[in-house]
């Protein structure tokens, strides 16, 4: 089955494509193997003829970018003396001349792909080609977080239900995961894969053993709790703003809110009373 990011990530970036390049249509999805993609999101189709295509890497454009794993276009797909025509059929059905594909590469290693494409065989303008381009870079982001996301929780769902993970020389370790895993929370598109980000640190917090609930019921808002998890690491609100995606006038108000309901007047107090209450490990 297509990875969730497929059917979220891949839709938004070809909305977005659509939108600020103007090309009426938009297509693209992740490859199944090294060499094959699988179109499986569309974006200003009029068939559903593209849905489901596999595109072999050296075959037509898309192939021809997964092969060179850089961007590629023709002005004029039916015509075109620098591709080769297995998907003529498909693309002729669908009204398509003018084309560009653009691979989604992750570590050097091509995962996807994306194309946008014109009724009429014009060039593709600057801006076009940027924005299928930006589009590329979008899927590719959210891509690099899945993959940081499963390699931690693979990890992580062992440290939350061992025993052994519990001990003294182990909670540095619990605590960097918890970390990592709560400031990659906003960055995942997948609701399925955010709420089990969010059991598993759950669980890890839970695992401290808190010894009592909230002062006085409050619960933490989530960015309150990503502030503290980055405090509880040791680092200055200038290197949790930058992790976090804020500035660091707003990771100062977050802080200051939740060492309010946590009843501290410092930092330190603020941590402590958050692992005594079981919201951080």
């Amino acid at each position: 089955m297509p990875e969730p990011v497929d059917a979220v990530e891949m839709q938004s970036a070809l909305l977005r494509l659509r939108r600020t390049s103007g090309l009426p249509v938009a297509f693209g999805g992740l490859l199944s193997d090294a060499r094959h993609a699988r179109i499986a999101e569309l974006n200003g189709a009029q068939t559903a003829v593209l849905r489901g295509l596999v595109i072999s890497a050296g075959s037509g454009l898309g192939g021809k970018s997964i092969a060179l794993s850089r961007p590629c276009a023709v002005t004029d797909y039916r015509s075109s003396r620098h591709i080769s025509h297995e998907y003529d059929m498909a693309v002729a059905a669908e009204g398509l001349r003018s084309v560009v594909a653009v691979p989604v590469v992750v570590r050097r290693k091509v995962r996807g792909l994306l194309y946008g494409a014109l009724r009429e065989p014009l060039a593709l303008g600057d801006r076009m080609f940027d924005a299928a381009v930006a589009a590329a870079r979008d899927v590719e982001q959210a891509l690099v977080v899945r993959d940081e996301v499963q390699q931690l929780l693979a990890v992580t769902r062992e440290r939350a239900t061992d025993p052994g993970a519990t001990a003294p020389e182990a909670w540095e370790d619990v605590r960097e995961a918890h970390r990592e895993l709560r400031t990659l929370v906003p960055k995942v598109v997948d609701p399925a894969l955010r709420e089990e980000l969010l059991a598993v640190c759950g669980r890890l917090a839970a695992a401290a053993g808190g010894r009592g609930p909230v002062p006085g019921g409050i619960r933490l808002a989530p960015r309150e709790l990503d502030v503290l998890a980055c405090v509880a690491a040791g680092t200055t609100n200038a290197v949790a703003a930058e992790r976090l995606g804020l500035r660091p006038e707003t990771v100062k108000g977050y802080l200051r809110a939740a060492m309010r309901k946590l009843g501290a007047h410092t930092r330190l107090e603020a941590v402590v009373a958050a692992r005594r209450a079981g919201l951080l490990p």
